[in-house]
């Protein structure tokens, strides 16, 4: 009874932000196209990113953004879990890895603009 609820639940609260759809079809499509958009956000980033280090650089961030999308990938999963087989499971999974990839654009747009002197920052 609890996993119908959480459904229910999360449908109500993605509504607003879906732009008014009239079927949970439209909402998959709706979150699909949103998570395209931040793939295109985080390609570009990536890509700028890239041409400013060093191979050495590029290899590890190359490293490390295979395992974030496993990460993401792996991420969403858990959390689309109470709706797996359900319809509106394409659409939970889909904003979990937008909402993801968005934070991720955020991290990799902050390695772009790194002040002079913070040491956190790859500048080769």
């Amino acid at each position: 009874m609890i996993r119908p609820l959480v459904a229910l639940l999360m449908a109500a609260v993605a509504m607003p932000a879906a732009g008014f759809a009239q079927s949970q079809m439209e909402l998959n499509q709706q979150a699909g196209a949103a998570l395209q958009d931040a793939d295109r956000q985080l390609n570009a980033v990536y890509t700028k990113l890239r041409t400013r280090l060093s191979p050495e650089s590029r290899a590890r961030l190359q490293s490390a953004e295979e395992a974030w999308i496993q990460f993401r990938d792996r991420e969403c999963a858990f959390i689309g879990s109470p709706t797996a087989g359900g319809s509106i499971h394409g659409m939970i999974v889909a904003q979990c890895q937008a909402r993801l990839t968005l934070v991720r654009v955020k991290d990799l747009e902050t390695q772009l603009n790194c002040p002079e002197g913070d040491l956190s920052c790859v500048r080769n």
